[in-house]
């Protein structure tokens, strides 16, 4: 289920939501496709050493949380997390504002790396805490996460593979989201292979910070533009 695009429209363009965009894509091309393994092994964020114990990561470790956030595993991967950033992140930060935008951004990303290391630590196996971090879905996340907040009214045009298409509430397609999100988490504790190796955790504590600060983020800024029916 793929979003295609949206009808809340946007006051001026998105700067850095198509800056964003292009340094995604500019790390993968660039940097990545040159040597995959290399660039993940370099720059992706471990949760742990990979060595016998599990121990923290190296000073300064909070470099790779950062470098992780603009990385991806295949093209499969940023190119679905682009769409998402391109159909809910105009308007998140049409609404918050440009510097706004990129530090909620930033700090979300940071906050879904976090959930997600605390319940691999927690809860998951030595091998798990051992696997690369990479992708900007945490950080995306939490910009759906205020996109419901923000826009609840807000509908959403979606492909349903393989040829059906519909216009579904944003409260409806997100929400279906987040549960899905929680549902497979779930399933990647009794089955880890369940998880495919997708960082369901970060995409549920980036959303649930979405939630919870864009109120903050937003606060003082012009009120959200109406959805166009």
């Amino acid at each position: 289920m793929l979003p295609l695009r949206d009808n809340v429209p946007t006051r001026r363009f998105p700067v850095v939501t198509v800056a964003l965009i292009a340094i995604n894509f500019g790390v993968w091309i660039l940097y990545e496709l040159p040597n995959l393994n290399r660039a993940i092994l370099d720059s992706g964020y471990f949760p742990c050493e990979p060595v016998h114990e599990c121990i923290a990561p190296d000073p300064p470790w909070w470099i790779d949380v950062f470098t992780s956030m603009f990385m991806h595993g295949g093209w499969e991967h940023i190119l679905g997390n682009m769409l998402f950033l391109w159909i809910f992140g105009n308007n998140v930060e049409d609404t918050v504002g440009r510097p706004r935008f990129v530090a909620f951004y930033l700090v979300g990303g940071l906050f879904a790396t976090l959930s997600q290391t605390i319940v691999t630590l927690e809860a998951g196996s030595r091998g798990a805490a051992e696997i690369p971090n990479v992708g900007a879905s945490g950080a995306i996340a939490a910009v759906l996460g205020a996109y419901l907040v923000l826009f609840p009214g807000g509908r959403v045009f979606t492909w349903v593979f393989p040829i059906f298409f519909f216009e579904l509430p944003a409260m409806l397609f997100l929400g279906f989201w987040f549960v899905l999100q929680l549902f497979l988490g779930s399933q990647s504790f009794v089955a880890p292979e369940a998880g495919g190796g997708v960082a369901f955790f970060a995409h549920i504590g980036g959303f649930v910070f979405g939630l919870l600060a864009i109120k903050i983020f937003s606060a003082g800024r012009p009120r959200p533009v109406r959805p166009a029916y």
